[in-house]
């Protein structure tokens, strides 16, 4: 049975939690995860960046001097890229970068991931985190007890909670994501995936009504 301890905000256990082995022992390809990781990062590119090519440049339409009898090389245009202030050869040109992957490969890329960094004892899971108001030194207290002050982590909850987020804001080492947007990239990227219990459960209930359906 594969399980992990649940620890309060103190850093002591106080029971164990059954995991998903369709999440956690994920028998896929790791290089799935490179797919995902690479898809990812290539649609976040905007693809906007362009030059101009000679007929963009404005001027020019002059000849800058007669075909022959002059001594000089023949030019046609003051806009043509061996000129100073003419056209670009063959730069950027708006273009999508987007690289599209079916769901389901997504979904084995999140699996693979959560596998990996649970075989790298990389993965925590914390009973409850509440917070009245956003504080951010009380998230540094808690990253301390837990003993990932010097690791990047992101802490994975059920839903959004905009105190949890203010508080980790300020944190460089430190990211928060709702459990329902977590994908590979987000994995590979920290180094400490810290679930709430809530976001853990919600993860693999989610994932045991799929398979059924």
């Amino acid at each position: 049975m594969l399980e992990i301890d649940i620890r309060d905000i103190n850093n002591e256990v106080k029971d164990k939690v059954k995991l998903s082995e369709q999440i956690f022992r994920c028998g896929a390809s790791e290089s799935v995860v490179h797919t995902a990781v690479r898809s990812y990062l290539a649609n976040q590119r905007q693809g906007t960046h362009a030059t101009k090519t000679r007929g963009l440049v404005s001027g020019g339409g002059r000849k800058p001097w007669r075909q022959k009898h002059t001594g000089r090389a023949r030019h046609g245009s003051t806009r043509s890229p061996l000129w100073k202030g003419g056209g670009t050869t063959f730069g950027p040109q708006p273009r999508d970068y987007s690289i599209k992957l079916p769901k389901k490969l997504k979904k084995i890329a999140l699996y693979k991931a959560l596998t990996m960094k649970l075989s790298d004892g990389e993965i925590s899971v914390i009973d409850s985190l509440l917070m009245d108001m956003p504080k951010t030194k009380r998230m540094v207290e808690l990253l301390n007890k837990l003993g990932f002050s010097t690791k990047t982590v992101l802490l994975v909850t059920a839903g959004k909670d905009n105190n949890v987020f203010l508080s980790a804001r300020n944190i460089p080492t430190m990211g928060v994501i709702g459990v329902d947007d977590l994908n590979a990239y987000h994995v590979a990227r920290y180094e400490i995936i810290l679930f709430t219990l809530d976001a853990l459960t919600k993860l693999q209930n989610t994932v045991a009504l799929e398979a059924q359906a």
